[in-house]
């Protein structure tokens, strides 16, 4: 009975984690988006460059997980 508590727990624990990760990452790219609405841009091409970089960004992001 002590291990299947212990592995509830564990899950309990791991899932939390998981959940705190995920909503830290959504934060992030929340404010890295909102910076962009609220922009006013000189024109259509500060608007590409910055959604360019934030493009990048997220490349760049998902290339390191996959290395890791």
């Amino acid at each position: 009975m002590a291990d299947s508590e212990f592995l509830r727990e564990f899950q309990k624990k791991v899932e939390t984690k998981i959940r705190e990760n995920e909503i830290s990452v959504v934060q992030y790219w929340h404010e890295r988006l909102g910076r962009l609405v609220s922009m006013k841009p000189d024109g259509i091409a500060s608007l590409q460059l910055e959604i360019r970089r934030v493009y990048d960004m997220m490349e760049n992001r998902i290339k390191t997980l996959k290395k890791g």
